[in-house]
């Protein structure tokens, strides 16, 4: 009778021991797959500020997104204003990387409405180059020099597409401090590229 009994508490404590085991081979395994948490900030407008010798005298938009340059440049000297210039818009190949001097990118969104980007070169080169994916309603550019001079390219609010364009040439080599561009998504979202060449 002690055999038996014996051998029924053994029994036990073996099947105790492998019922865990049996019991987890026997449940799936659950994976839980964590997505990035994507955190939009709301858009904020604020007033659009241009110098009182803009050369654009058209309604221009009251309120905007500002974007800061990722380099901030200081330039030196007053600003003039030269006479505009309307953009002539014309697809182009990029020159080589070798001849790329400086490039800068910015993402806008159709949510933001018109949003004012701004970029620091402060680089010498001969022609800046605007890059568009997507779709963009562009207003204008406005080119300055470290010597002050300040070109506005108008592009008369004229959408544009996918492309990549000639925005400015100075054929004789400048040194260009900053680029701010006025434009507006009209896809879900567009990158703006600009690319200083030599």
């Amino acid at each position: 009778m002690k055999k038996l009994i014996l051998s029924f508490v053994g029994l036990a404590i073996v099947m105790v021991a492998v019922m865990p085991a049996v019991c987890v081979v026997g449940q799936r395994r659950r994976v839980v797959v964590r997505r990035p948490v994507v955190v939009r900030h709301p858009v904020v407008h604020t007033t659009l500020v241009v110098n009182r010798d803009h050369p654009i005298r058209r309604a221009l938009p009251a309120t905007v997104v500002v974007r800061p340059a990722h380099q901030t440049v200081v330039v030196g000297a007053p600003l003039i204003f030269l006479p505009p210039l309307t953009w002539m818009a014309r697809t182009v190949s990029l020159p080589s990387g070798d001849r790329l001097v400086w490039q800068d990118s910015e993402e806008i969104k159709r949510d933001e409405g018109w949003v004012d980007t701004n970029f620091g070169i402060d680089s010498s080169g001969n022609a800046l180059f605007l890059d568009i994916n997507g779709k963009a309603k562009l207003n204008f550019a406005e080119v300055t020099f470290a010597n002050g001079n300040v070109q506005v390219v108008d592009f008369n609010e004229r959408t544009h597409g996918t492309g990549t364009y000639r925005l400015l040439d100075f054929a004789d080599g400048r040194r260009v401090s900053t680029v701010r561009i006025l434009a507006k998504s009209e896809s879900d979202d567009t990158k703006l590229a600009v690319y200083l060449g030599q």
